[in-house]
């Protein structure tokens, strides 16, 4: 795709200035989202970002300013995604409901904010005739999977989760629009991703479980889960990286590192950077924190790796950096 880019001339404050793409980031204003806007922005593409603030935060984005244009609507609102479209070049569709748990209270939520939205998403894309996709993916599509680390091309897929449904629902909608409108597609598989910004997930939690009770921290399950996991500016960089140097049709990638961490040592690690001593750490029992949660997952990262990329933290650096991060933001 790189040598495919062509140089577009916009105005800004009334000079010219030299981007790469248009781009449309969906879900830009929120965590990993934002992290993205940054990485394009930096590397010179117009960005418009489509976010219905459910979950997306302003101050996200306040640093780039008018250098992008934002747009608040909802993707269930196909006329708003296709006056969104006009003139976009590549999509980066990042928007999904963040919370796996919701699934199991509000049980259609998934299939709006996942699988109906990015009909939506292609629907627009064809009336406009953008051609290029990159799809927030998840490990989740993968099940209870019986091989680790799990490869690109394991199967067959079976999710136990509403969200993981919705995912893998995405992927087959993305790939029949690549089939039958001759898209092209990039499906990225994320392993839980941390950081900065987060604004949900177990590190988030146990802060501020521990922002309440410093002497004990709550911990769903026996603490033996265990998961791969990846920085989230590692995870921008990476999608970014495989649209300029991958060109198949459909272009599917596991995004994660080659270890996992246990919630058990997230739990220790949160701790020692809290500082706080004597905190009597509980778990509630079984095999898994809620309804729908893979007790492991281990995905295999060879393919990333092969086109060059490095990530700059494993797993418990990750972690580690994220939970030292989010105790600064949130104020612990």
């Amino acid at each position: 795709m790189k040598s495919k880019i062509l140089m577009n001339v916009g105005l800004k404050n009334n000079s010219p200035v030299a981007y790469l793409m248009n781009v449309l980031v969906t879900g830009g204003a929120g965590f990993i989202g934002s992290h993205l806007v940054d990485r394009l922005v930096a590397r010179g593409d117009a960005v418009t970002v489509f976010d219905n603030m459910s979950s997306g935060r302003q101050e996200f984005l306040a640093h780039h300013g008018d250098s992008i244009q934002f747009i608040e609507g909802d993707l269930l609102d196909i006329d708003a995604v296709k006056s969104a479209m006009v003139g976009i070049e590549l999509v980066f569709h990042l928007a999904a409901n963040p919370d796996i748990r919701l699934g199991t209270r509000v049980t259609d939520t998934d299939l709006k904010q996942g699988t109906v939205a990015t009909y939506n998403v292609l629907e627009a894309m064809r009336c406009a005739d953008v051609k290029n996709i990159a799809f927030s993916s998840s490990s989740v599509v993968y099940g209870e999977a019986l091989e680790m680390p799990t490869p690109e091309s394991y199967g067959p897929l079976f999710p136990i989760s509403l969200y993981g449904a919705s995912k893998l629902g995405s992927e087959a909608l993305i790939t029949s629009w690549v089939g039958t409108f001759g898209l092209k597609a990039w499906l990225f598989r994320f392993a839980n991703i941390v950081g900065a910004r987060g604004t949900h997930g177990v590190i988030f939690d146990f802060i501020h479980k521990l922002k309440a009770d410093s002497t004990r921290l709550e911990v769903l399950g026996n603490g033996r889960q265990e998961k791969s996991y990846m920085e989230v500016m590692d995870c921008a960089r990476a999608m970014v990286h495989l649209t300029e140097t991958t060109d198949e049709q459909i272009n599917c990638f596991n995004l994660g590192t080659h270890d996992t961490c246990s919630v058990r040592r997230i739990a220790e690690i949160v701790v020692e950077e809290t500082g706080f001593e004597n905190v009597s750490i509980e778990y509630t029992g079984g095999d898994r924190g809620w309804a729908g949660d893979v007790p492991k997952t281990m995905l295999d990262p060879t393919t990333l790796y092969a086109t060059g990329f490095e990530p700059n933290y494993n797993s418990e650096e990750s972690i580690r950096h994220t939970a030292s991060t989010l105790i600064q933001e949130i104020g612990l």
